[in-house]
């Protein structure tokens, strides 16, 4: 389901867990960005070449979450990232939780991660891998 033809960086599929449930026997809202956080790690680590250092570090700096539909349990979701803009020092990248099959989107919208020199906490240029990536 790709909308706006934007080009998707990574794919991950996540099958839920019965932990991921609220009392409402859906997948909780804030499993939502969990599932984003897993993906966007797996894309870096995907890269192969290094995105953090000691010196260097990605900070999230802005989430935008749209709740599309519940995610019901049991069931298997995948998660897209493309890239929306690539900056000096950040990279705003989108996303979408969908159904296995890409037939239901369960949320949308996009993070913003900044990197920063670790001992200052001011912002640094990206690194060239995730330059590389985003643009590619």
């Amino acid at each position: 389901m790709s909308l706006d033809n934007e080009k998707i960086l990574f794919q991950m599929p996540i099958a839920l867990r019965w932990r991921d449930l609220d009392a409402f026997n859906h997948v909780n809202n804030s499993n939502f960005l969990t599932y984003l956080e897993e993906a966007r790690i797996r894309w870096f680590d995907s890269l192969g070449e290094e995105w953090v250092t000691e010196k260097v570090a990605p900070l999230l700096a802005a989430v935008q979450m749209n709740y599309r539909q519940p995610i019901p349990y049991p069931s298997s979701v995948v998660v897209e990232l493309f890239a929306e803009r690539v900056g000096n020092t950040s990279v705003t990248l989108g996303h979408r939780i969908m159904s296995e099959d890409g037939a239901i989107l369960y949320g949308d919208g996009h993070v913003v991660m900044v990197w920063i020199e670790r001992a200052s906490g001011r912002p640094t240029p990206l690194p060239d891998s995730v330059r590389r990536a985003s643009e590619g």
